[in-house]
C-alpha cells in the first residue's frame, strides 16, 4: 500500500495550505487518490490506464 511519501498533492491545490484538493499516489499498478482534508479515510483507486484516459479527458 502506498505510504505518506508517496502521497503528491496538485500545484492547483488553493491557497494558503493548500488542502482543497485531492491527493494521488502510485500504488503499481493502480492509482490511489484520496481526500487531502481527510487523509485518514476512504482511498479510491483506480486502474493506470484508467486514470491516465480520465486525465486525457479532463485536458481535452
Amino acid at each position: 500500500m502506498t505510504t505518506r511519501d508517496n502521497w503528491r498533492k496538485s500545484s492547483y491545490s488553493g491557497s494558503g495550505d493548500g488542502n482543497a484538493c485531492v491527493e494521488v499516489a502510485l500504488d503499481h499498478p493502480h492509482i490511489a487518490v484520496r481526500d487531502s482534508k481527510v487523509p485518514a479515510r476512504a482511498v479510491l483507486t483506480f486502474p493506470a490506464p484508467a486514470f491516465a484516459a480520465f486525465l486525457a479527458a479532463l485536458r481535452s
